[in-house]
């Protein structure tokens, strides 16, 4: 048996703490910024420090027009349809708890889906990691957020950015191919950027509040929440069970409360911590592999 490298070991721990972070953050910048012109601005950046690199590194690029599809399309349901609508949601109104409480809904959609589309069998012991993991996350977001009125169209494109993560992560799996991490982010974000920059534009005049908060803010969505996490959940989809990957998802809302505490000044409540208990049991009942 190959031992996996350490990289891909500590991948998942990685991703859960700068992916989680980001969404605190991203509410700091929207604070500075509409939405489309948040993300545009991320993804000009991440494309600004991504071209150098490429041109002295010269990674190998997709030799066919459907490989470059594929990236392509990966990084239309995740830059500019998942980002994108999240964004949109939460200037709308919707909570942070209503949108993480639907969007960590993305395990069972793909544990659905998989045996379909990419051929995986969901055990039983799974289905129940799920349903675990699924229960943690809904008292984290009940125990922070309580019931609140929650806008319907920030919730409509809540869901529609649901479909289009768990979309792009199933596709990944399907018809991804293992390529250089410069190569995948530089086609992804370029997409990003193509989608955004003119949307921005049009739509809300690309007006940004300049202080050294955004910056801190935009440094991070770009380097730690663009570059190093995408590269990892990108690489942990291709070397692992994708209904596995997915169910790290269940950590996201619990870990964005406890970073909303330092963050946002939103403290954690006592239950909060117990649903962060059963979202980690159902992750690793998940995450463990077959005998």
């Amino acid at each position: 048996m190959t031992k996996r490298p350490l990289w891909l070991a500590a991948a998942p721990v990685i991703f859960l703490v700068l992916w989680s972070a980001g969404f605190g953050i991203a509410k700091l910048g929207l604070q500075h910024a509409e939405p489309l012109t948040l993300l545009a601005l991320r993804y000009a950046c991440v494309l600004v420090l991504l071209i150098p690199v490429a041109l002295i590194l010269r990674p190998p690029m997709p030799k066919t027009l459907r490989a470059w599809a594929d990236i392509a399309i990966v990084g239309f349901l995740i830059q500019v349809v998942y980002f994108g609508l999240c964004y949109v949601a939460f200037k709308s109104g919707v909570s942070a708890g209503g949108v993480a409480i639907i969007v960590c809904l993305q395990p069972i959609l793909v544990a659905l889906a998989a045996p379909r589309f990419v051929g995986e069998v969901v055990s039983r012991k799974a289905w129940a990691g799920l349903a675990l993991g699924l229960a943690g996350a809904a008292t984290v977001i009940f125990a922070r957020s309580g019931i609140q009125t929650e806008n319907p169209f920030g919730l409509a494109l809540t869901v529609l950015a649901l479909f289009g993560i768990t979309a792009g992560t199933l596709y990944e799996k399907k018809f991804g191919v293992s390529h250089h991490p410069v190569t995948s982010n530089l086609i992804q974000y370029g997409v990003g950027a193509a989608f955004t920059l003119p949307a921005a534009w049009a739509s809300e005049g690309m007006a940004v509040a300049w202080d050294k908060q955004f910056l801190i803010v935009l440094a991070y969505l770009v380097i730690a929440n663009s570059i190093l996490a995408m590269s990892l959940l990108l690489a942990m989809i291709r070397a692992g069970e994708v209904s596995r990957v997915s169910a790290l998802f269940y950590l996201v809302p619990a870990l964005s409360a406890l970073f909303a505490w330092p963050i946002l000044g939103e403290a954690m409540p006592p239950l909060g911590w117990v649903g962060m208990a059963l979202a980690g049991l159902g992750v690793a009942m998940v995450s463990r592999k077959r005998a």
